[in-house]
């Protein structure tokens, strides 16, 4: 029976290993076949696509596609609705460490095995005065956390993505304004707010830029730009631009009016966030900050006591 949990444990192991040999590879980076091509042909040397293959890192030829395996059979047993609300999650996090919803499912699966596998390792190994009823709900408690500790990650990510957005959004309107107001068009104004920034709106801007040079209407490529980012002001202001060119208003003007009401939202966030700040302070107040307090008022004043006739008749004797 030992060596069985300890196969298993050892796959569950080898199996978060990957997971995270995945998600170590950054998400930017470009195909690595390509790369191997790429640099032959500078060489100008002759390789066959075999040789290419070979030439590149272990993980790239065999851990990826062996986990995208398993993720795809994962998602077999995944509702379609679901993949596609994991997909659509993945576009509003920006498709953190180049992720789709195969991997993901993949590494939900394995952090539930992870988790409940290694309390059920421990709890077998171990002399615990626990039941076994006891046992088996906090094995069912941490395979649970496990499963949705991937999706609390990822959504962790799409509200600070967001957040980041909402708060840079003032400002690169602002920019879209001056350079409107001194003659680019919106497409060249798009292009500098991406050129100036390093930010995920200015990101969004230019991947929104490539697909109208690939030849998608202007329209739809905002539309789909505020789709990914799925924030309600920018839905609004890629509202605003297309009614300002199908009615022919002043892109100028329609910018300023919306970065003005941005800015003004922003400050409203703001103002709310100070607001929470009395109310989440109240937890470390009374666990940390008022305990402290009383025991270092209380001490002084209770050691009195003892000391003082009052202690026989409070019973401290």
């Amino acid at each position: 029976m030992e060596w069985i949990l300890l196969t298993a444990l050892a796959l569950i192991v080898i199996g978060a290993i990957i997971l995270v040999v995945i998600g170590m590879r950054d998400s930017n980076q470009e195909d690595k076949l390509q790369e191997r091509l790429a640099e032959f042909a500078a060489r100008g040397e002759s390789a066959s696509l075999e040789e290419i293959e070979l030439s590149q890192p272990i993980s790239e030829r065999i851990i990826v596609p062996l986990a995208r395996s398993f993720g795809r059979f994962a998602t077999r047993f995944t509702p379609q609705n679901a993949i596609q609300s994991t997909a659509h999650m993945l576009e509003l996090a920006g498709n953190p460490r180049g992720l789709d919803p195969s991997i993901f499912w993949l590494a939900r699966f394995f952090f539930a095995i992870l988790l409940g596998g290694g309390l059920f390792f421990v709890f077998s190994i171990s002399d615990s005065s626990w039941s076994l009823s006891r046992q088996l709900i906090v094995v069912a408690l941490a395979t649970i956390f496990g499963f949705f500790l991937p999706q609390m990650l990822l959504q962790s990510k799409i509200d600070r993505r967001q957040k980041s957005v909402r708060k840079s959004m003032p400002d690169a309107l602002d920019l879209l304004t001056i350079c409107v107001e001194a003659g680019l068009g919106f497409d060249g104004a798009m292009q500098k707010v991406y050129e100036k920034w390093d930010s995920e709106l200015s990101m969004a801007f230019g991947r929104a830029l490539r697909e109208i040079q690939l030849g998608k209407l202007r329209r739809e490529a905002l539309r789909t730009m505020a789709d990914r980012l799925g924030v309600a002001e920018m839905s609004s202001f890629v509202a605003a631009v297309i009614q300002s060119e199908q009615l022919g208003v002043s892109m100028a003007k329609v910018l300023r009016i919306q970065a003005d009401q941005m800015r003004i939202k922003r400050r409203q966030l703001a103002e709310e966030e100070a607001h929470k700040a009395p109310i989440k302070m109240l937890i470390p107040m009374a666990l940390l900050i008022f305990p402290s307090i009383c025991i270092v008022l209380m001490t002084p004043a209770l050691l009195m006591m003892m000391r003082s006739a009052l202690s026989g008749i409070l019973g401290f004797n």
